[in-house]
């Protein structure tokens, strides 16, 4: 595999754009090339074998663009899928789970919220970390449905949107969490919503950083950092409206967002 190919990254839809930030924030030389599968969002709704074929789809489609590594950023893919990829193929892959780990260790109420998918909270990978990390801890997992199709949509202002947040952090502030989990990489998104509603007290973590981290960590070992001084190619297709990813990306120049079939 050659270091200057690209970073392969594919999301369900727009949501793992947050990842890519942090991604490109991090290594600011990398090539990527991001697949948002909108048109088959949310894949928390969908069963764990519809999730592992589009998986295959997604990362078949990446290695035709030349990916020397494949970040998931998708949680539901991730706890459904990436051990079935990893036998599969080749090149290392970055997952995205939940984090669970940090905000367990550090909360002082001993009790923390988590807002998923239904995908991703019935995944066997997910109840593994749930109960590795939370023996001393008291969990409300709520499921964010209705979330991804608004963000999908561009509809952060929407009524709806802050209503079905009310709704779905009532038994977390009822149940004095102090710290919300974020377990959808659409999620991050909802940050300056989530900041309004909840009590000033609990801190909202999610996984962006650490996979950015994850990623610099295996390009290193396997010896693949992008040594091109020529400019990095940022490209991101979708074959949903391209509109809200054009939005969530408007501050970054030189990236080219395109409609494509796959």
């Amino acid at each position: 595999m050659k270091a200057n190919n690209p970073i392969g990254i594919f999301d369900s839809g727009v949501g793992g754009t947050s990842i890519w930030k942090e991604i490109h924030q991090l290594l600011p030389n990398e090539s990527t090339i991001y697949l948002a599968d909108s048109h088959h969002a949310p894949y928390g709704i969908r069963t764990p074998a519809e999730i592992v074929d589009l998986s295959i789809k997604n990362t078949d489609r990446l290695l035709e663009f030349g990916a020397k590594l494949v970040v998931v950023a998708c949680n539901t893919a991730t706890t459904n899928a990436i051990s079935l990829l990893r036998k599969k193929y080749d090149i290392p892959f970055v997952g995205i789970e939940p984090a669970i780990k940090p905000a367990a260790l550090h909360s002082k109420t001993g009790k923390i919220g988590i807002l998923a998918t239904r995908g991703t909270l019935s995944s066997a990978l997910f109840s593994q970390t749930s109960e590795e990390f939370t023996k001393d801890i008291s969990v409300v997992e709520v499921v964010g449905e209705g979330l991804v199709p608004l963000i999908e949509n561009g509809e952060f202002d929407n009524p709806l949107m802050e209503e079905l947040l009310r709704k779905y952090t009532e038994p977390m502030i009822e149940a004095n969490v102090d710290y919300l989990v974020l377990g959808c990489s659409h999620y991050p998104y909802l940050i300056p919503k989530l900041t309004e509603i909840l009590p000033k007290q609990v801190k909202i973590i999610d996984s962006g950083i650490a996979v950015a981290r994850q990623t610099k960590f295996l390009l290193e070992k396997h010896n693949l950092i992008r040594t091109d001084i020529s400019k990095p190619s940022l490209e991101f297709f979708s074959n949903a409206d391209t509109a809200t990813l054009e939005f969530l990306l408007a501050d970054y120049d030189d990236i080219v967002i395109q409609y494509r079939d796959f």
